[in-house]
C-alpha cells in the first residue's frame, strides 16, 4: 500500500474526527451537523483514495474496492444528512419519512462496517505478504 506522507496522515485524521463529531452532532439534531460530517467525510475519501495499492494479491485489490464502497456511504450519509434537514426535494411525506428521514444513520453504519472489515483484512494481508518476503 502507498503510505501517505505527515500531512496527509493528519488530514486523514482530521477528516476522521470532524465525521465523528457531525455524526454525534446530526444524532442531537444539530443544523451546523451535515457541514462538518461533509467536510471531514471529504477529507477522509480523499485520503484513502490516495493510498493504492499496486501489488498482485487479488485479496488486497478485492479489499481495497470495498473500501472504496464504504467511502461511496460515507458521501451517501453526508447527502442524506442534508436532505434531513428539510423536505427540501418536494417528496410526498410518506416517501420522504420512509426514504430520506434519519437514513443517514443507516449508510454510515453500512461504510464504517465495510470499513472496519477492509482495515483490518487490508492490515492482516499486508502482513502475511511482508513474511513471504
Amino acid at each position: 500500500m502507498k503510505q501517505l506522507n505527515r500531512t496527509e496522515s493528519i488530514i486523514l485524521l482530521l477528516g476522521g474526527a470532524l465525521m465523528v463529531v457531525g455524526s454525534a452532532a446530526g444524532a442531537l439534531a444539530q443544523r451546523w451537523a451535515p457541514y462538518v460530517f461533509a467536510v471531514g467525510a471529504l477529507a477522509f475519501v480523499l485520503m484513502q483514495l490516495k493510498q493504492t495499492y499496486d501489488g498482485q494479491n487479488l485479496t488486497i485489490r478485492r479489499l481495497r474496492r470495498i473500501m472504496v464502497v464504504s467511502d461511496i456511504f460515507f458521501l451517501l450519509a453526508a447527502a442524506l444528512m442534508f436532505a434531513n434537514q428539510g423536505n427540501f426535494m418536494g417528496l410526498r411525506l410518506w416517501d420522504y419519512l420512509n426514504y430520506v428521514h434519519n437514513n443517514w444513520v443507516v449508510a454510515l453504519l453500512a461504510g464504517a462496517i465495510l470499513q472496519l472489515y477492509s482495515t483490518h483484512r487490508i492490515g492482516a494481508e499486508l502482513e502475511k505478504e511482508a513474511k513471504k518476503n
